[in-house]
């Protein structure tokens, strides 16, 4: 799909701001301002999804996460996002599941190999949760490091975690 073009970009782009911000309100107004035919773009889906999140409406997560995968599955984030909801839903085997089908489409993408070592390890699946870890840090580096050892998910690894070299 092609990029959005001013003035619906400048509204996109203000949304990410306030949200940002942690002003909601303001982020899902500026969305508003939005053509109607341009919501469903896959750009104002994201942004729409990240505020839902930080508001912990999880049944509107799915909702717009499954238009992604509609309208984007070619995106990572479709797959990461649906996943992520699915977590946070307390459906974490399914979580996995979806985002393990797709994973060797997306290589290059540290978000779905950590995402899985958080999911394995939710799970008691501690070597796997070890593997993805690895495959995160080794994509994505130090910031993902320093990411798994604020992760609640993770806690059980922390002491290994500190350990690893990136």
């Amino acid at each position: 799909m092609k990029a959005l073009e001013p003035p619906a970009s400048l509204y996109l782009d203000a949304a990410r701001g306030w949200h940002l911000l942690g002003c909601l309100k303001e982020a899902l107004e500026e969305l508003g301002c939005i053509p109607p035919e341009l919501q469903v773009h896959p750009d104002v889906l994201e942004v729409r999804f990240s505020i839902c999140a930080t508001a912990r409406k999880w049944v509107l997560c799915m909702e717009i996460a499954a238009a992604m995968l509609d309208l984007a599955p070619e995106r990572p984030t479709a797959w990461i996002n649906s996943a992520f909801t699915l977590h946070e839903m307390k459906q974490t085997q399914d979580a996995w599941d979806a985002l393990a089908t797709v994973q060797h489409r997306f290589p290059d993408v540290p978000t779905i190999p950590y995402n899985l070592a958080c999911y394995a390890c939710q799970l008691g699946r501690l070597e796997d949760s070890r593997e993805m870890l690895r495959r995160a840090l080794k994509i994505g580096g130090g910031a993902y490091k320093r990411r798994a050892l604020e992760d609640g998910d993770l806690q059980p690894l922390w002491d290994e975690i500190k350990l690893l070299e990136v």
